[in-house]
């Protein structure tokens, strides 16, 4: 986690989540928070279908901006319809990189 100097923190959580797989493996995040709300969520270099992951790109990264970082943890978002496995590693990179950074602001 590093910290910007405008105060916004950043998670990568290419080491928090290398056992969280994908359809084709990993799925790292760049998660950014700034004064408890999550601000952006960008996806890092990784292996699933590209046309899948755009699905995970427009319908489920944005699902968290604005969120305060505490509400993000525990919240259900509904994953993409026909990137299941995408979804679903997204959104434990999104829950381990939150848990981290309350853990270490």
């Amino acid at each position: 986690m590093t910290k910007e100097a405008d105060g916004t923190y950043i998670i990568n959580t290419t080491t928090l989540c290398k056992d969280v797989k994908g359809f084709r493996g990993n799925t790292p995040l760049s998660i950014y928070i700034k004064k408890g709300k999550i601000v952006e969520i960008k996806p890092l270099a990784n292996k699933e279908t590209p046309n899948y992951f755009n699905k995970v790109r427009q319908g489920l990264l944005n699902k968290w901006n604005g969120m305060k970082a505490s509400k993000a943890a525990t919240v259900q978002v509904d994953g993409v319809t026909g990137a299941t496995f995408s979804s679903k590693a997204v959104k434990e990179n999104v829950k381990r990189g939150i848990a981290y950074y309350l853990k270490n602001k």
